[in-house]
């Protein structure tokens, strides 16, 4: 089993639901959902283009999925976890854009937000005690070839390539698209997230996600406002 450490709205927040319908999956119910027609597209190709992020359920990264460390439990994750979002202030991303990264899509702040870049750092070294290390087929589906020196160092440290200056915030959308179905797929994004994009996103609720095994989709197992003290809320 695998827990995750993400930023994620709430179940019924229009975002979510937009997502969530965008993907094929609701990660709080973990039940498929009706896919929007894109003739452009075609079912099957928009199914296979949305396979990994439909898995892990719509989110922004902060804590990388990892598995328990020896010693420790369920119970003391839960426990951090209320600790952890009890004393993180709400912030707001003042502005939310389609971006591409390399092959694929995602939702980004415009601009850097140094309250954001906080909260994943503060989660990444909070919960690394609970971590376990990477076996070395973990590892390797990392393709470390492929990161800079500093970028495995991370992987090797943190269990994750992209923490602390290497962290980028995304709320990823597609996994990667041929160069040729690109154009499409963005203006398709473009049309589907009209009504989120040049406009503030809340960040006041930070989800625990899990992985009941390796290659399960992954599921909204807490999801917690963010400041002070306030009754769990499990998904």
């Amino acid at each position: 089993m695998r827990y995750a450490i993400y930023f994620a709205l709430p179940a019924d927040d229009r975002l979510t639901q937009t997502a969530a319908h965008w993907l094929g999956r609701d990660a709080f119910i973990d039940g498929a959902l009706s896919w929007p027609e894109v003739p452009a597209l075609g079912r099957e190709n928009q199914m296979a283009l949305t396979a990994d992020p439909r898995r892990y359920g719509f989110h922004g990264t902060l804590k990388a999925p990892f598995e328990l460390a020896e010693g420790k439990s369920e119970a003391d994750l839960l426990a951090a976890f209320d600790e952890f979002a009890a004393e993180i202030e709400a912030f707001e991303v003042p502005r939310i854009v389609l971006h591409q990264i390399g092959p694929f899509f995602a939702l980004v702040p415009a601009e850097d937000c140094p309250p954001l870049r906080s909260l994943a750092e503060q989660a990444v070294r909070r919960f690394e005690p609970f971590r376990a290390p990477l076996s070395d087929a973990d590892i390797a589906r990392r393709n470390p070839e492929r990161l800079t020196r500093r970028q495995r160092e991370y992987l090797t440290t943190w269990g994750y390539p992209y923490v602390f200056e290497e962290f980028q915030f995304h709320m990823t959308l597609t996994g990667p698209v041929p160069k040729e179905t690109q154009p499409v797929m963005r203006e398709t994004l473009t049309a589907a997230f009209e009504e989120f994009t040049g406009k503030p996103l809340d960040v006041a609720t930070i989800a625990l996600f899990v992985e009941p095994h390796r290659g399960a989709p992954f599921t909204v197992y807490s999801l917690l406002p963010l400041g002070g003290a306030s009754e769990r809320k499990i998904a």
